[in-house]
């Protein structure tokens, strides 16, 4: 027993007021740190559960769990420094020394945390939002210390550093409301009623509750192809994504084929007319395959 007080009370070094540090201190701060990062997360989950139920935007709730998560975590240190003894200003020289090591050292891992928070307080890009980056489309899931998360329309999750999402450009669809705009083409025969084609096509569009009639949808005779009058149907709509859309496109494309067949409206297909000139009658003979 005499021995482990011992060891209890050995001071592991002196500071220069005279004082002492001693084991049993060292052993109470690194207890205090685990349980102050233990409780730390702690209290950001059941502030991430409180602000769930209260309706309050998915990115700024994240935003706010963060700034309590750090906030606590420097009350930690703090603590602990105290009981240590330590003055911040024995920090001086050495933190400006640690700083241009680290400055060197993990430029990257630097560059994508402070990334990480201009995401989160600029909010150019928000948790939900539905972006596309490169060739990837996908929904925001998290914006972390190093690293955004999207899950991309096929289920899979990409992981791009904070910094890629600040230096490239990155499309939104989402950021300041979730109307989009769509376009349909369809392709007619020649010789078919154009306006009464542009009617059924504006019909087809209108029937859709999922399109808009604030700014109504416009059908356009777009052009004179090789081998169809071409039509554009240009409405607006409210999603989420590119999935809701080619729902939309497709709906509205089934519903173009029935009003089509019901009217006698062809929709073209390739095809090329042959004209034989010659200068003397062709002759045609019937042969027998069978002698």
């Amino acid at each position: 027993m005499e021995t482990l007080k011992t060891i209890w009370s050995f001071p592991l070094f002196r500071l220069a007021d005279g004082g002492a540090i001693l084991v049993s201190q060292l052993a109470l701060v690194i207890v205090l740190l685990f349980i102050g990062y233990a409780a730390s997360k702690l209290i950001e989950r059941l502030i991430q559960r409180r602000l769930a139920k209260t309706g309050m935007r998915a990115d700024a709730a994240h935003v706010l769990q963060r700034i309590v998560f750090y906030g606590l975590l420097v009350v930690v240190v703090m603590t602990a420094l105290s009981l240590l003894r330590v003055p911040l200003a024995a920090f001086a020289f050495v933190s400006g020394a640690v700083a241009i090591g680290v400055g060197f050292g993990a430029q990257n891992i630097i560059n994508n945390f402070i990334s990480g928070w201009i995401l989160l307080l600029e909010r150019p890009v928000r948790i939900n939002d539905y972006i596309e980056i490169d060739d990837h489309q996908g929904v925001v899931e998290r914006i972390g210390n190093r690293s955004t998360r999207i899950r991309r329309t096929d289920g899979v999750h990409l992981l791009m550093p904070n910094s890629q999402m600040l230096e490239r450009v990155v499309v939104n669809w989402t950021l300041i409301d979730h109307q989009i705009r769509t376009t349909v083409r369809v392709g007619v025969a020649y010789g078919s009623p154009v306006r009464h084609v542009a009617d059924l096509l504006e019909q087809a569009v209108t029937e859709q509750p999922e399109v808009q009639a604030d700014p109504a949808p416009a059908i356009y005779l777009e052009d004179y192809g090789d081998n169809a009058v071409v039509f554009d149907a240009y409405f607006w709509c409210e999603v989420s994504g590119e999935r809701e859309l080619r729902q939309i496109r497709s709906t509205i494309r089934f519903r173009i084929d029935e009003l089509f067949s019901e009217n006698g409206i062809v929709i073209a297909f390739p095809q090329r007319d042959v004209h034989m000139d010659t200068l003397s009658p062709l002759e045609i003979r019937l042969v027998d395959a069978e002698k």
